[in-house]
């Protein structure tokens, strides 16, 4: 009997090691795919990319701005208008990313980000800096919840 019960929970922790991994590679690519919309050069192949990794009704709640986390059949069109405004806006950007983890259907990242640019509807100069922690809530296999929060 032990030697199942021992078969089975090294089974169960190598099945939650894969899952943890393949977690920490969606968390990398999603960052990598936001951070290329960001950049001067950002295309709308660049976006379309990001937005693969969400869901439609994708939520995006964005602390303290916005405390709205409700999921909506447009989310994903509300996020590609918004990034589609400010595509190619920043004359220098960069980004990096800190740290990924994994959680059961959850992937939690922090990165810092710079970026530079004309605001495109004030024509106004605009420079950040902040750091930023995103939790991801996954479902099958893409990204439902953003739940961002920056200082």
């Amino acid at each position: 009997m032990n030697r199942w019960m021992l078969t089975f929970v090294t089974l169960v922790s190598s099945f939650n090691a894969i899952a943890d991994t393949d977690l920490s590679e969606l968390g990398k690519e999603y960052f990598l795919a936001w951070a290329a919309t960001q950049a001067p050069d950002a295309t709308e192949k660049d976006l379309e990319h990001y937005l693969s990794f969400l869901k439609a009704d994708v939520a995006h709640q964005h602390l303290p701005y916005d405390s709205d986390d409700s999921r909506l059949p447009d989310g994903k069109e509300s996020i590609r208008e918004g990034i589609r405004f400010y595509l190619g806006s920043h004359s220098e950007h960069e980004a990096t990313l800190n740290q990924v983890i994994p959680a059961h259907n959850a992937i939690t990242i922090t990165y810092t980000t710079s970026s530079k640019g004309i605001h495109p509807q004030t024509n106004e100069l605009i420079e950040l800096h902040y750091s930023t922690m995103e939790v991801l809530e996954i479902e099958d296999g893409k990204i439902a919840v953003i739940r961002k929060y920056e200082e």
